[in-house]
């Protein structure tokens, strides 16, 4: 005998949510925070700076990167929003204006799909009849997208400069706790990058172990960029 079907209301509960707007600005939003300013505290304090120097750079940092990424997210989402809604009002013009055209492309696009060419000219000719309903679904079938299920640019915003925030707060922790070795940020802002890595292969299904090298890996990169950087720099100015 087989197993009976899960209960309806059930069913999709395992689900992350994909669509809210806030899981993309947070994760880069973290990793932007951390790699940012464990690269500029790098630069910065491989140039030779003293610890307050190091301070005061990181945090100008963090409070910059911060407003940056929430202004970007911002007017991103919104754009992306705004240029989708313009897309609805064409689609919704060309449906009052040419509901027998849009019913035979609409059938088309169904039967492109996989869907036999009497079940989709059924469907088509059906929502023909039911306006808002055809709109939803030419959205969806040509734009690719649920036009009432957008993402919130505020949502956006706010996740992106939180997370930020507290990214490019992590390797200046040594420092606001009164230790003054540069290599302790370094090492504790890598943990935070390991960590990060291994919260977004959480959420993606990936090995964490592997998510958390990649971006220690990347992160490291960086920062030896920059910490090669702010040593030349430094020797040219008489810092180090």
């Amino acid at each position: 005998m087989s197993a009976a079907p899960p209960p309806a209301a059930t069913i999709g509960e395992h689900h992350a949510d994909v669509a809210g707007g806030w899981l993309r600005p947070a994760v880069f939003g973290t990793m932007d925070g951390l790699v940012t300013n464990i690269a500029l505290i790098a630069g910065v304090g491989g140039g030779g700076a003293a610890a307050g120097s190091i301070v005061l750079a990181g945090t100008a940092g963090l409070v910059a990167g911060a407003i940056s990424m929430a202004i970007g997210e911002y007017t991103s989402v919104r754009a992306q929003n705004e240029q989708i809604a313009a897309e609805i009002a064409k689609e919704r013009y060309e449906l009052d204006r040419h509901p027998e055209a849009e019913a035979r492309e609409l059938a088309g696009l169904l039967v492109g799909r996989g869907i036999p060419a009497d079940l989709a000219e059924q469907v088509a000719t059906a929502l023909r009849d039911r306006p808002e309903a055809a709109l939803r679904m030419h959205v969806q079938e040509e734009l690719g997208v649920d036009p009432d299920d957008r993402p919130s640019p505020w949502v956006a915003a706010g996740s992106s400069f939180s997370c930020f925030s507290v990214g490019a707060l992590v390797p200046l922790l040594p420092f606001l706790l009164g230790f003054g070795q540069l290599w302790l940020a370094l090492a504790v802002g890598g943990a935070g990058l390991f960590v990060a890595g291994v919260l977004v292969a959480r959420f993606t299904g990936r090995r964490w172990w592997r998510g958390g090298l990649r971006l220690l890996s990347l992160g490291a990169l960086a920062t030896a960029a920059t910490y090669l950087v702010g040593r030349l720099v430094g020797a040219g100015v008489g810092l180090s």
